[in-house]
């Protein structure tokens, strides 16, 4: 386990469906004191209506299945109501093509999240609608692991 807070302990390199080959990136996390970093640097994001994506760590190991079936649901170990899930993170934002977005969160540490995916889905979560925020279909996946 890298003990080194400013290198990354763990990666998902997101490739996007059959449906959005050019969709890919990295997310990182950082696990801090107190909180993990989050950060995420994709491209080829479609454009949408309102440029904004879902994105989540979902509970499944892996990316496979026809549009990303295998990630199972939000990353949810406490059973709680959405949008308190320990998966659910802010909506990714498109800009040129590309989103970039670094955010903390407390919901769970590097090491509770690794083996499980992470996910954009084609809309913006409602952060509403249970149980996962209507936020339409998985158009990217990466499988988290452990650096």
């Amino acid at each position: 386990m890298n003990k080194n807070t400013s290198l990354p302990m763990a990666i998902a390199n997101i490739q996007g469906g059959n449906n959005f080959p050019e969709l890919t990136g990295q997310v990182k996390f950082y696990q801090k004191r107190n909180a993990v970093l989050v950060v995420a640097n994709i491209q080829g994001l479609p454009e949408t209506q309102t440029g904004f994506f879902g994105f989540h760590i979902h509970e499944g190991n892996s990316c496979g299945g026809n549009e990303f079936t295998e990630t199972g649901s939000h990353y949810n170990p406490e059973n709680i109501s959405h949008p308190s899930h320990s998966g659910d993170l802010p909506p990714l934002m498109r800009c040129n093509g590309g989103a970039y977005l670094a955010v903390a969160t407390d919901r769970f540490n590097v090491k509770d999240i690794i083996g499980r995916t992470v996910v954009i889905h084609s809309m913006p979560d409602d952060f509403t609608t249970q149980p996962a925020g209507n936020a339409g279909m998985k158009i990217g996946c990466g499988g988290i692991t452990r650096l």
